[in-house]
This record gives structure tokens, sequence and C-alpha cells, in this order.
């Protein structure tokens, strides 16, 4: 049942990727989120940053040389909860460059998290939402 329910979780982002610029994982800590999106960059040509480590953090300290970098990869920040001013500077690089699939970012499921990237990202990101999987997929 594991193996289903991560690849159904993995077809989800791949969807999701093919018709959003930006796509969200959603879910509490230690719900898979890191887990599901490695497995799909795997066999994606893409860039992983963990905003936990100040080494990846500070590769964004110039987002538009990141961008330019790793435009023709999917880039991925994992952690992004931690950088919450970070959501302005992406609304601005998704509108130069509104191809689907450019960034997935991956951070824990608050409700400021949630209205942050709504505000600021809104009609440029579509979410997928780890509970509500699980909540699928377990019927009572």
């Amino acid at each position: 049942m594991h193996g289903y329910i991560q690849r159904e979780k993995e077809q989800k982002l791949h969807n999701a990727l093919s018709r959003s610029p930006a796509v969200a994982i959603l879910g509490p800590r230690q719900s898979g989120k890191s887990t599901t999106a490695k497995m799909l960059l795997k066999n994606t040509p893409s860039v992983y940053l963990d905003l936990q480590d100040r080494v990846d953090r500070n590769k964004l300290l110039e987002p538009e040389l990141f961008f330019d970098r790793y435009r023709d990869k999917l880039i991925c920040f994992d952690e992004i909860q931690l950088l919450p001013e970070f959501f302005s500077v992406l609304r601005s690089e998704i509108d130069k460059d509104r191809r689907p699939g450019r960034f997935l970012i991956l951070g824990s499921a608050s409700r400021d998290l949630i209205k942050q990237s709504t505000e600021s990202l809104a009609g440029r990101i579509a979410y997928i939402d780890l509970r509500e999987m699980e909540k699928n997929n377990h019927p009572k």
C-alpha cells in the first residue's frame, strides 16, 4: 500500500508541475514532503536547496543570477517557510517567465505559509496537501 501511495503522490506532483509555474507540497513535519520531491527530482533536471542550510540560503543572495543560471531546471526550495520574504521574489520571477514546472516549494503547512504564498503567488501556484492525500487513502 505504501508504494501505491508514494506513486500516487509522485503522479499528482508531476501533473501539477505540468500545469503550473510553481507547486507547493504542504504537510506537517515528517509527512514525506522531501521524500516525495526527491523521488521526482531524481528523474528531472533540477536543483534542490534546503533553506535550513546556510550555504544553500546564501545562493539566493542574488536571486536573479541564481534563476538565470538554472532557468532550464526545476528549482526546489525545501523549508521555504524560513524565508517568507522570498515569495515576492518568486512572484516577480514567475511573472517574467510563466512556463509550467519551474518551482517546487516544500514547507510545513502552517496557515501563515499558505496565506503568504496565496497572497504573493495567487494564480501562479498549485498546492498538494499530503494530509489530504493520506486521509483519502485511509478511510475510516
